[in-house]
């Protein structure tokens, strides 16, 4: 398979740079076997059924995005520089790697301060990121960062305009829990409380796993040839509970649908090949591609995703490729907007097309 294979054209327009107001107001592509249905996310509690479970990541979105300057002594006298920093992932000892812009600049030793409460010194610095030691640590970065930090947008958003208050709310689920994430499961966004509520009444269950979604998720695929490609690797959990909850489902003949990609991947980690869910807690890289066999998610809700990315091809190994393409240029065809602020699909593939 090639990159080229998983490219399409998309509109600038159809970037969505704010979500949807109320968050399920949302439309909704249902794509089930060879049909397209389009809806409203608010629709869901008449597309699935009793015994159906949800599978829902409740990572929380921390305020990874920070502005800070950099310090350096010079025979001259101390000089500064403005240095963009976005956090990816927490290492031993309460440092972090990052990203910084720019990069290039920074040395191992010197300091970067954001604000009165957190500052950080440049440990290491690579290729790609550096890793930062902060001067705080526990609850009092956690403060710190809340004070200091944004809302880590992806970049075709930032590129549009920066954060700002309301991607506080607008840019963390309503069922978050865990913080650790620096960016988020984005169809969860399309939940809010009535939602919730009326799936509940409807007799749809829910499960809750936990995938720290990383910085990576938004690095782009390089090799042409995608077997070549190096997934990022991402901290997840499934519980014991969430396990037995999701065989029992599946012993009952109810279908298991992951709410994103991140849930999705992380379920079908902890799957043996028999399609058992086991507890597990760990690194996951799993890259899902055309010829995946999947052991046991049935159908997927989740957003619509950049050309030539990872996720393209996992929704293409859950469809089908030339599905995928007729989808998708269906969505384009009738304006629906794309990537972390824009519309859902629901994809169920002919294997799970029971149900409403």
């Amino acid at each position: 398979m090639k990159l080229s294979d998983f490219d399409f054209d998309l509109p600038e327009g159809l970037i969505a740079t704010r979500p949807a107001r109320p968050r399920s107001a949302a439309r909704l592509l249902v794509a089930r076997g060879d049909t397209i249905r389009d809806l409203h996310v608010h629709d869901l509690p008449g597309l699935l059924q009793a015994g159906d479970r949800l599978v829902i990541n409740n990572t929380r979105v921390i305020p990874a995005r920070l502005t800070g300057r950099r310090l350096r002594a010079t025979p001259e006298g101390p000089v500064s520089a403005r240095v963009e920093i976005t956090l990816m992932e927490p290492q031993p000892g309460g440092a972090w790697r990052a990203l910084a812009k720019p990069l290039r600049k920074l040395r191992q030793g010197e300091d970067v301060v954001f604000s009165d409460a957190l500052s950080a010194r440049v440990q290491s610095r690579g290729d790609e990121d550096v890793v930062l030691a902060f001067n705080v640590t526990g609850a009092d970065f956690d403060t710190a960062l809340a004070q200091a930090g944004a809302m880590p947008l992806p970049p075709y958003i930032a590129a549009k305009r920066p954060a700002d208050e309301q991607d506080n709310t607008d840019y963390q689920p309503v069922f978050a829990r865990h913080k650790g994430a620096v960016a988020a499961p984005t169809a969860s966004l399309h939940f809010d409380d009535a939602l919730l509520r009326a799936l509940r009444e409807t007799g749809v269950q829910f499960t809750e796993v936990t995938l720290h979604v990383g910085a990576g998720t938004f690095l782009p695929v390089k090799s042409d040839d995608v077997s070549q490609h190096r997934m990022h690797s991402e901290w997840g959990q499934v519980s014991q509970t969430a396990a037995d909850e999701i065989n029992a489902t599946r012993a009952a003949g109810g279908r298991i649908i992951p709410v994103g990609t991140t849930a999705l991947r992380l379920i079908e980690t902890a799957a043996d090949a028999q399609g058992v869910v086991h507890a597990w807690q760990g690194d996951t890289d799993i890259f899902i591609r055309p010829g995946y066999g999947f052991r046991v998610t049935d159908a997927l809700m989740t957003n619509f995703h950049l050309p030539r990315s990872t996720l393209i091809m996992l929704v293409s190994a859950l469809m089908g490729a030339d599905r995928i393409r007729a989808i998708y240029a269906h969505a384009v065809a009738r304006g629906y907007r794309f990537f972390s602020y824009g519309d859902a699909s629901l994809l169920i593939p002919d294997r799970a097309a029971a149900g409403p």
